[in-house]
């Protein structure tokens, strides 16, 4: 990679780093994009160099710690409910320590018919259904999951529960803990949903 490589990928990553902080603490809707680059002492054309819309900054703050997440998770030390679960929970997780704010902009953004054809606004959702998908791939090349296990089917399923339980948190004005809901979900109904598809060698 060249200096100027360098330079432009830090350059976004301080972008980021600002929006982030801002829209947490304003929400997205009275964070300006002006102040999003006077915070990084860039001009607002600097903006648009990586971003064509201030909603876009949404999408590309979590698309790497998602990614993180998900690398952590297969390579996480234990079963396949064990990599599941980190995955889900940390999921959860960092949804909430990221900002109940953050979290409701990034939902009504994904939502609005005036933005969901753009391919970014559908990212995070097809990101998370394939980091579900290879979990379970990878349990079958392991021998943890049965062969015939309908993969499709329970990542949709899984993850229509992080989502539903996402947006009834955004509800509720986070009124309780995602995470902590997640967890409970995961120690009350998982193993039920998971066992029948489990082979021999689960822990």
């Amino acid at each position: 990679m060249t200096n100027r490589q360098l330079a432009a990928l830090e350059t976004k990553k301080k972008l980021l780093a600002a929006a982030k902080r801002i829209v947490q603490e304003k929400g997205l809707s009275n964070t300006s994009i002006e102040e999003i680059t006077k915070a990084c002492g860039v001009s607002n054309g600097t903006f648009y160099t990586y971003f064509k819309r201030k909603e876009d900054v949404i999408f590309a703050i979590s698309y790497d710690v998602y990614q993180e997440i998900y690398e952590k998770a297969q390579a996480y030390d234990g079963t396949f409910m064990d990599r599941l679960i980190f995955f889900m929970e940390n999921f959860s997780g960092y949804i909430e320590k990221s900002s109940l704010k953050l979290c409701q902009e990034w939902v009504r953004n994904t939502v609005d018919p005036d933005l969901i054809n753009d391919p970014e606004s559908t990212s995070k959702l097809t990101q998370d259904l394939a980091s579900v998908q290879k979990l379970m791939e990878s349990g079958i090349e392991r021998g943890e999951l049965k062969k015939d296990a309908p993969v499709d089917t329970l990542s949709h399923t899984l993850v229509d529960v992080l989502y539903g339980q996402m947006l009834c948190w955004d509800m509720s004005g986070g009124a309780y803990s995602f995470a902590a809901r997640t967890e409970e979900f995961c120690n009350t109904f998982l193993d039920a949903i998971m066992r029948p598809y489990l082979t021999e060698l689960k822990g």
